[in-house]
This record gives structure tokens, C-alpha cells and sequence, in this order.
């Protein structure tokens, strides 16, 4: 099977003036002094926005999907034009493709002077991501989402999962870039449409037109714009119902960072959210005084490893948008420096660098061994956690869920015997969820890690960065520094052991002399201890998704339950990704992430697993809760 995503080449421009053309295909972005005008007409009318946006009813989500991002132009009119035209409680999603993003600084060149977009330009400029291959979430406003898909057209619209209510066909003209308008590009514009969906495009080229008549749609030619002669407007066939956004009352079990990160998601969307905990917040392998944000380069773009760098850009992303970390003691998102603990490691981010995988703009080589991940940093994960449950529509309770039902309505079993009524319940409470009934099937190893607290000198005080090495070393909170971890698979007891003190500053010792003498050497003092037990799976990839229903068959689901579990030792990077994950599958919206990265962390990938090994294999239905 071939890999649709490749490593990304930014866009090489030559500058008319103010607009922005492509040396690569030689063709301008735009008309040249007119494209806020050539947008409108071209896109914004011809899908009859306006009229659209304003008759969308209460809780309506509207889609729409672009084959050329360019400078976002298109976009910005089209989320200007819904906050001028839509109800107050819709929703827009924006899925775009660009094959060739602007760098940063000719996309901040390329934002139109129109005062009425300045604050969705501001928006835009501030979270665009990194030239990495994938799908990334740009918030243009509390009720527009930008989908950004890096990549080629085709292939992101093979594997987007959104259903398309307008589409704006832009890109270079087919004479210049005929490469896009493929016939794959057409039948998956086809595939991801809506009945009724409508597009405006300026090209009226006739394999364009053919290409979308053969795709099913009703094909126009009509006046072109600013003294072209024709361009092309269609829709596809049928009528759609009208789209609500799902919200209600969700229960989240567990109040950790899957926890934590799943319940904001979800009150973000609009649902009224009870996490519950019988420990608080943090108390297990989140509790530790400092956690590092970051991932592992690879040169292979295999959905694992998209997952570890997608999920790292996203995490950055988010806490960016959530004003995480806020002072200085919270920690620091300036760079986290990785060595290369063996050759095999070295290795690997040689290859990643040569490879184009990971953009210097995201990890950039400082050494022979050694390279820094720009915008990563360390974080105190409690704080963090806190900060997620600062919601006016979340509360925090002591209970813990011991068991569901799914049957006429969701029923959840909380200790004492209490019993909770729900629309939707999120299971983040790691490997302890093998405990609920009927779940044990789930593939969960138990992986126990003791950090040690090493007092901070005068020298140690001056480091600024974490580092990360077969363990990690982070800048001092409260005084100390954390020395991590160990690993000890399929054990849980939590009981701290001098003798893993001793195997982390000898880690310490061996990849960072320099550090190790400057805390003390041989002297160090251990100032205190903590040990958890974190939980991860086969495959190394997180459990984020529906659980899968125990019947037979393997892709029905049980009924508003989702799995947040197995994020192992890297939770502050994966958790915000895989909760807006089953944040949008909840309510109703378009999941942001490719088909097979969403394959990749659903639950039921073991159940497919295990019957390919055992046809005749199946989970026990998990009990009702008892009278």
C-alpha cells in the first residue's frame, strides 16, 4: 500500500507587488488587485453563501471543503460572510488542502488589507502550523474551525472524512497544475459530498467540467470573472436534512490528563460535563512534578509515527490556544533539546532530518547527536489538568464509575451505589479500566516509572531547557529537578525504591555527565521520590475512540461510550489530539484527523486482530447494572 502523505516542500514565490505567484507552476494566487473581489464572486456567490448561512437553524453545522489553500483568502471570506449571515449557535468547518504551503512570512505578506478580516487573518497567522504531512486544527473563532490539510489534494480528500456541503475547486489553473484536477481528485470531491452540495470554481477548462460531470454533478458554465470569459458553478444531485450539533450531559471517568483533556474538549463543544475521580485530579501517573512535551522523529511516515508528530503540533497548538503554561512556575514551551542515547536513535533522526519528515521550523539539529524540537518544553501536569476543568460547564466529583449500561439509554454505576444518567461517557481511567465488567479483553500492559527530586544548585538554576535522553531531565520547579524514569513492565506497585534512584542518576551520569556533576555528582541528594504505574498498549498507540460493541460484529459500537487509555509516558503530547478526537465523534462533527490515522487509535483495531488470529472469538457483553 502506498502512503498518501509525503514530506512537505513549502512554496517558493515570486512577489507581484502585493501578490503572491508560484515559481513552481507559474501562475499568480489571484487577479492582482482585485482578489478580495475575484474570492467573493468566484467561491463565496456562486455557492450562495450568504443566503445558505442565513437559513441554517438552530445547533446547524455547515461544511465546507477547498481543493487550494493558497493564502486563505477563500477561507477567511467564507467564515467573515457566516458571522455576518448565520444563526449565533451554528457551527462551520473549513477542510483544505495545500500541497505547497506559504512559510510563515509570505503568508503574513499574502493577508488581504480588508479591515473586516483582520481579526480572522490574526487568528489564522497566529496558529498556522509547521510543513508537516497531515491534518491540522486552526480555531478561526469560537465557531469556526480551519481543517488544514497538508498534502496532496487527492490523497487528503481520499482519506478526510468530513461530508461537504460547498466546495470552493480552486488551485492553479489545470493548464499549469494538471496534476490536481485527476480524476481521483474528482471522484473523491464526489465521495465527500452532501446531497445538494454545491461548487464554484474561476476555471471552466473542459476536463474540469468533464471531470465533474462524470464525478455526478450537475455542471454550469457561466460569465467569467474581472474579463475572463467563462467559469464553472455546479451541485450535486438530492436534498440532505439539516445537521444538528450533538450536545448534552457527558460523564468522564478519570480526572487525568486523558481525563482532563477529553472533559474540556467536550465542554468546549457545548456539553455539560461530570468528571469523576475518587483520587482528584492528577493523582496517578499525571501527578508528576514535571512532564515533558515532545515526540521521536522518524523518517517513515507510517501512521504511528504521523501519530507522534501530529499529536506533538497539536498539543503545542492547544496549549497555545489555552494560555498554557501562563507563568513561570507552570513550566516553559522553549524548546526541548533530545540526545540520542545509541546509535540506532542517531540513526533514526538522521534519516528523519534527510528525509524532510520533521521541518527544521519543528526540530532542528544542534549537534552530531543531538537536536532541539522548537516550541516544545516541560510542563507541571497537575496544573495543566487544573487548568482544563477551569470551565463553567465542568465539575469535578469524588465518585468512581464502576460499571455501564448501554441499553435503553446509557446507565453508569458509580462506588456507594449511585447511579448516573448520561448521553455520552468518556473511560480515561488508564489501565485501571480493565477492571470494569467485560472489559478486560482490552490489550493493556502495566508499566511502572519512579522519577527522582534532585535539589537545585547555583549552576542548575541557569538551565533553561529540558533534555531528553534514554530518561529526561527538566529546569527546576519549586527548587527541584526531575530525573526520569524508569520502566518496570507489568509491575504496579507504587512503593518508592532507593534502588531506582540509583538507576536514574546512573542514567543521568552516563548521557549528561555535565549535569550529573553540576547537581552534585557523586552527591547528589535525592529530595523525594514518586512512583505510578502508566499504561500503554501493544502497538505503542493510544485506545481513543468508540468502544466497540461485543457482539460479532466488529464495527458496531457500544452506544455514546469512548475510550481515552494507553497513553504511556507521553500523555502531555498525545492526550489533546485523541480527546478532540472523540470530541468531534461525539457531537456530531467531522473528525479532524485522516481515515487512517483515526483507524490507527480506534479500540476495535484489536478485536480485528484477534478474530484474524481466532474467527470465532468474542469479548463477553458487559452486565447491566443491578437493581
Amino acid at each position: 500500500m502506498s502512503r498518501p502523505f509525503k514530506p512537505i516542500q513549502p512554496a517558493v514565490i515570486d512577489w507581484q507587488d502585493q501578490t503572491p505567484r508560484s515559481l513552481a507552476y507559474q501562475d499568480s494566487y489571484s487577479m492582482p488587485g482585485r482578489s478580495v473581489a475575484e474570492s467573493r464572486s468566484v467561491f463565496i456567490e456562486a455557492n450562495r453563501l450568504p443566503e445558505r448561512f442565513a437559513g441554517l437553524g438552530a445547533r446547524a453545522l455547515f461544511v465546507i471543503g477547498e481543493t487550494g489553500f493558497g493564502s486563505g483568502l477563500n477561507v477567511l471570506l467564507a467564515a467573515r460572510c457566516f458571522l455576518d449571515h448565520a444563526p449565533p449557535d451554528a457551527r462551520l468547518d473549513l477542510f483544505s488542502a495545500e500541497l505547497h504551503p506559504l512559510t510563515p512570512p509570505d503568508l503574513i505578506r499574502a493577508q488581504p488589507e480588508a479591515p473586516e478580516l483582520a481579526g480572522l487573518s490574526a487568528a489564522l497567522v497566529a496558529a498556522y502550523p509547521p510543513s508537516v504531512a497531515g491534518h491540522h486544527v486552526i480555531e478561526l473563532h469560537a465557531r469556526i474551525r480551519l481543517v488544514l490539510m497538508l498534502g496532496d489534494a487527492a490523497a487528503c480528500w481520499q482519506g478526510c472524512r468530513a461530508e461537504v456541503d460547498a466546495w470552493f475547486l480552486d488551485g492553479f489553473a489545470p493548464a499549469r497544475n494538471p496534476a490536481m484536477w485527476s480524476e481521483a481528485l474528482f471522484t473523491a470531491v464526489a465521495d465527500r459530498s452532501r446531497p445538494g452540495a454545491t461548487f464554484g470554481t474561476f476555471t471552466a477548462a473542459g476536463p474540469v467540467r468533464r471531470g465533474l460531470e462524470r464525478a455526478g454533478f450537475a455542471v454550469e458554465r457561466v460569465a467569467g470573472f474581472g474579463g475572463k470569459r467563462h467559469r464553472l458553478i455546479g451541485q450535486r444531485p438530492g436534498t440532505a436534512p439539516p445537521r444538528r450539533l450533538v450536545h448534552g450531559q457527558a460523564v468522564v471517568a478519570g480526572a487525568g490528563l486523558a481525563g482532563c483533556t477529553t472533559a474540556r474538549a467536550l465542554a468546549e463543544r457545548g456539553w455539560r460535563v461530570r468528571v469523576c475521580d475518587p483520587a482528584g485530579v492528577a493523582s496517578a501517573a499525571s501527578g508528576n512534578l514535571a512532564g515533558v512535551v515532545y515526540s521521536t522523529a522518524s523518517a517513515h511516515m507510517t501512521a504511528q509515527n504521523r501519530f507522534y508528530q501530529l499529536a506533538l503540533v497539536h498539543a503545542l497548538a492547544r496549549l497555545r490556544s489555552l494560555g498554557f503554561p501562563g507563568q513561570a512556575d507552570d513550566g516553559r514551551l522553549n524548546g526541548v533539546i533530545q540526545l540520542a542515547a545509541d546509535e540506532r536513535m542517531a540513526r533514526k533522526i538522521d534519516a528523519a532530518l534527510a528525509a524532510g519528515t520533521w521541518p527544521q521550523t519543528l526540530m532542528e539539529r544542534l549537534g552530531p547527536r543531538q537536536v532541539l524540537f522548537h516550541g516544545a518544553g516541560y510542563l507541571r501536569p497537575a496544573r495543566w489538568c487544573r487548568h482544563l476543568l477551569d470551565h463553567p460547564a465542568i465539575e469535578l466529583t469524588r465518585e468512581r464509575v464502576q460499571g455501564f449500561s448501554a441499553d435503553g439509554g446509557l446507565q453508569i454505576q458509580t462506588d456507594g451505589g449511585g447511579r448516573l444518567a448520561a448521553d455520552v461517557l468518556v473511560l480515561a481511567m488508564a489501565g485501571a479500566v480493565s477492571q470494569l465488567p467485560a472489559l478486560d479483553w482490552l490489550p493493556l500492559k502495566t508499566i511502572r516509572g519512579q522519577v527522582s527530586y534532585v535539589p537545585a544548585t547555583a549552576a542548575s538554576r541557569q538551565w533553561e531547557q529540558a533534555v531528553c535522553h534514554a530518561g529526561y531531565l527538566t529546569p527546576a520547579l519549586d527548587g527541584l529537578h526531575c530525573v526520569g524514569a524508569t520502566f518496570d513492565l507489568h509491575e504496579t506497585d507504587t512503593r518508592t525504591r532507593a534502588d531506582d534512584d540509583r538507576t536514574n542518576l546512573d542514567q543521568l551520569r552516563e548521557h549528561l555527565p555535565e549535569h550529573w556533576q553540576a547537581l552534585g555528582g557523586s552527591s547528589i541528594e535525592v529530595a523525594g521520590r514518586r512512583a505510578a504505574v502508566r499504561c500503554q498498549t501493544p502497538d505503542f498507540l493510544p485506545l481513543a475512540g468508540p468502544l466497540p460493541d461485543p457482539g460479532q460484529h466488529p464495527h458496531r459500537i457500544v452506544p455514546g461510550v469512548y475510550l481515552n487509555l494507553a497513553h504511556g509516558s507521553r500523555g502531555l503530547t498525545h492526550t489533546p489530539l485523541c480527546a478532540d478526537l472523540i470530541a468531534d465523534q461525539a457531537s456530531g462533527l467531522s473528525p479532524f484527523p485522516d481515515a487512517e490515522l483515526i483507524a490507527a487509535l480506534a479500540p476495535e483495531r484489536f478485536i480485528l486482530r484477534k478474530r484474524r488470529r481466532d474467527p470465532g472469538w468474542k469479548p463477553a457483553a458487559p452486565p447491566r447494572p443491578s437493581d
